[in-house]
C-alpha cells in the first residue's frame, strides 16, 4: 500500500502534544526505541472515545425517560424521583466530559479560543446550574438531556477524528522496529548481550551475519555487505570495509562486523527521522485552520450574546435573574457546534475508507484539499517507482552454456547463499521451471560470490572481483558487461576455472503502472522529480526509462525531506509519493 500526501508551503504549529514530546525525545535517547508505544496510545485513544460513547448511549436513555418535556410528548406520567435520577446519570456523563475540559485549558493557555473553550463553558455551567435547579425547585430549569446530548455527539465526533488519525503514529512505529532490540557489546573483548538503548558513543559492538547493525558507527574490524534500502533507499547492497561507517537499522548480510558506536539517541539516523516526522507533524491543515478560526468567532459570539441575555432580560426588561440566567445557559449550549464536531471526522473517516478500498494511504488527510493545486510530483524510486526487489533483466553467455544452463548452474550454486542477490537468481529459476541440484565443496566467499561443484564440475559465481582474483578474463563479455553496468545494472558472473561463460544481470524492475503514472502527470502539466538513496547510474538509467528530467541520487532522508520543503518555499505544492520508512519526513 502507497503513502501517500499533498503539502503546501503554509505551515502553523498545532495544538496538540508532538512539540513536548519531540523535546521529551531530544533529552532521552530511549525515546527512539519507543516509537511504537505512540502509535498504540493513538489507537487506544480512539477505542476510548468509542467505548465513551456506547456507554453514553445507554446512560441516555434513562436521561431521557427522567426528562420532562420527552415524558409529556409520549404520555408517559411522572416517574417518582426523576430530577434526582436526571442528576445521577447526568453526572455520570458529565464525567466523560472531563477531556473536554482538558482541550479547554489548552486553549485558554494559548489564548486560541475554539470549539472545546465553548463547549466547556456550556457543558460546565449549564451541568452546575442544573444541579442548583435540582436542589431548588423552585429554579425548574434542568439542562440535563441537552448535556448529555452534546457529550454524546462529541463524543462520536471524537472517536472518528481519533480514528481517522490513528495511524499518525505508524511512521514512528516503523521506524522504532528499524532497531533490534539487542545488540552485542564487547568489553574486554568479552561479548556481553545489551539492550540498544543502553548503548554509548565508543561503544564496541559485534554485528553478526543476517543481524541489524544497532547504532550507527564506524567499522573497527572486517567487512561485509550492508543492506541499506529501508534507511537510504540504496537498492543494491553496499560493500563495507574497515574505516567505513553504517547506519543503525541496516543488516549485515554476510561476515561479520566489529562497529566503534558514534551517534546514540536523537543524533543518530533514525533519532533524526524520526524528529523530522515530528517537525513535519506540527503543521495545521487549511481547513483546520478555519474551523478553528470559525469556532474562536463563534465562541466570541456565544460568550457576548449570552452576557447580553442577562443584560437585556434582567436589567432592561427587568425579568429576575434567574430566568435571564436561564436564558444565557440556553444560547451557550444551542450555539454548541454539534455539526461542526462532527463534519470534519465525518469526512475524513469516509475519504480514508474510501482510499484504502483503492490500495492508497493518505497521511494528513487534510491536505487532500490541496491536491488540485498540485504543481509538483515528487516520487520515490525504489519501492515506489520500481518494484524494490531484484529481478534478474538478462542473461547472456558464451558458446560453452546456454542461457538455461547458466541459470541452472548459477542457481544451484546460490541456492545457499542469503544474499539478496543469489534469492533473486534462485527465484527467477524457480520460475522458469529450471532444475535445480544440490552443488558439493560449496563455499561462500565474503563479498564476492560463490565457489562450488555442479555435476563433479568446479564453478565460480561472482562479481568481477571474485573473477580478478582467479585471473579469468572478462575480455570476451566486456562490452556487455560495461553497458549494463552503467545502465544500473548489477552483473553476475559465472565461470568454470579456465574461463567465463556469461553473465546474469539483475536490477530493480521498474513498474508498468509507473509509465502510465508519469505520462499521465505530464499531460496534466505537472512537473514530476524522482528522489533516490540509490547510485546515480541506476537513478539516471531510471529517469532515462520514464522520461523523467529532474532526479537526485545518493540522498539521504533528511534531504529528501530539505527537497521538498525548498519546493514549498519556491511557492509550489508538492505532491511527494513514496513507500518506505525513509520517506516518512518527506511524507508527513
Amino acid at each position: 500500500m502507497k503513502l501517500f500526501q499533498s503539502t503546501n508551503f503554509q505551515r502553523k504549529n498545532s495544538m496538540d502534544h508532538s512539540h513536548h514530546e519531540m523535546k521529551e525525545m531530544s533529552h532521552d535517547k530511549s525515546k527512539v526505541h519507543e516509537g511504537h508505544h505512540r502509535g498504540a496510545m493513538s489507537h487506544g485513544s480512539s477505542v476510548d472515545y468509542l467505548k465513551r460513547f456506547w456507554i453514553v448511549t445507554f446512560l441516555l436513555v434513562p436521561l431521557f425517560l427522567t426528562n420532562e418535556m420527552f415524558m409529556t410528548a409520549i404520555n408517559l406520567g411522572p416517574i417518582p424521583f426523576s430530577k434526582w435520577i436526571g442528576l445521577g446519570v447526568a453526572t455520570a456523563i458529565f464525567s466523560f466530559s472531563l477531556v473536554f475540559f482538558k482541550h479547554a485549558w489548552h486553549e485558554i493557555k494559548a489564548r486560541s479560543y475554539g470549539m472545546m473553550t465553548l463547549v466547556s463553558l456550556a457543558v460546565g455551567s449549564g451541568y452546575i446550574f442544573s444541579i442548583v435547579s435540582t436542589l431548588l425547585p423552585a429554579i425548574n430549569a434542568e439542562f440535563y438531556l441537552e448535556i448529555g446530548t452534546l457529550i454524546w455527539v462529541l463524543l462520536f465526533g471524537h472517536y472518528l477524528e481519533a480514528r481517522s488519525t490513528s495511524r499518525a503514529g505508524d511512521s514512528l512505529q516503523e521506524v522504532a522496529k528499524l532497531l533490534p532490540k539487542k545488540a552485542h557489546k564487547l568489553i574486554n573483548n568479552i561479548e556481553e548481550e545489551v539492550d540498544v538503548a543502553e548503548l554509548v558513543e565508543n561503544d564496541i559492538v559485534l554485528v553478526k551475519p543476517g543481524e541489524k547493525v544497532p547504532s550507527d558507527g564506524i567499522i573497527e574490524r572486517g567487512s561485509a555487505r550492508v543492506d541499506e534500502a529501508l534507511i537510504s533507499g540504496e537498492s543494491k547492497p553496499i560493500n563495507k570495509q574497515e574505516g567505513d561507517t553504517v547506519v543503525a537499522g541496516s543488516i549485515c548480510l554476510d561476515g561479520s562486523l566489529t562497529v566503534r558506536v558514534t551517534r546514540v539517541g536523537e543524533h543518530s539516523t533514525v533519532g533524526q527521522i524520526q524528529k523530522l516526522i515530528f517537525e513535519a507533524q506540527k503543521t495545521k491543515p487549511r481547513s483546520q485552520k478555519i474551523a478553528d478560526k470559525a469556532s474562536s468567532i463563534l465562541t466570541l459570539i456565544a460568550g457576548v450574546t449570552a452576557l447580553l441575555t442577562i443584560l437585556v432580560w434582567s436589567v432592561f426588561l427587568g425579568h429576575p435573574f434567574v430566568f435571564s440566567l436561564t436564558l444565557a445557559i440556553t444560547v451557550l449550549v444551542i450555539a454548541c457546534p454539534h455539526a461542526l464536531g462532527l463534519a470534519i471526522p465525518t469526512v475524513t473517516t469516509i475519504t480514508t475508507s474510501l482510499a484504502i478500498k483503492n490500495g492508497v494511504f493518505i497521511k494528513n488527510l487534510a491536505k487532500i484539499e490541496t491536491l488540485k493545486k498540485a504543481d509538483y510530483v515528487v516520487f520515490d524510486k525504489t519501492g515506489t517507482l520500481t518494484h524494490g526487489q531484484f529481478g534478474v533483466t538478462k542473461i547472456v553467455s558464451t558458446d560453452s552454456l546456454s542461457e538455461n544452463d547458466i541459470l541452472a548452474v548459477t542457481g544451484s550454486l546460490e541456492k545457499h547463499s542469503s544474499h539478496v542477490i543469489g534469492v533473486s537468481i534462485v527465484e527467477y529459476a524457480k520460475t522458469k521451471g529450471i532444475s535445480l541440484v544440490e552443488p558439493t565443496e560449496f563455499k561462500n566467499i565474503a563479498g564476492k560470490g560463490v565457489y562450488g561443484e555442479v555435476h563433479k564440475t568446479a564453478y565460480i559465481v561472482g562479481n568481477k572481483a571474485l573473477m580478478d582474483d582467479y585471473k579469468l578474463s572478462i575480455e570476451s563479455l566486456s562490452k556487455v558487461y560495461k553497458e549494463l553496468s552503467s545502465a544500473g545494472s548489477t552483473v553476475v558472473f559465472i565461470a568454470d576455472t579456465k574461463k567465463v561463460l556469461g553473465i546474469v544481470a539483475l536490477s530493480d524492475e521498474i513498474k508498468a503502472e509507473s509509465y502510465i503514472a508519469i505520462r499521465a502527470l505530464k499531460k496534466m502539466n505537472i512537473n514530476v522529480a524522482m528522489l533516490t538513496g540509490d547510485s546515480s547510474e541506476v537513478a539516471q538509467s531510471v529517469a532515462h526509462e520514464l522520461d523523467i528530467e529532474e532526479f537526485s541520487a545518493g540522498v539521504l532522508p533528511a534531504d529528501k525531506y530539505e527537497y521538498v520543503k525548498k519546493l514549498q518555499n519556491d511557492g509550489h505544492t508538492v505532491v511527494m509519493v513514496g513507500d518506505g520508512v525513509n520517506d516518512a519526513p518527506s511524507l508527513t
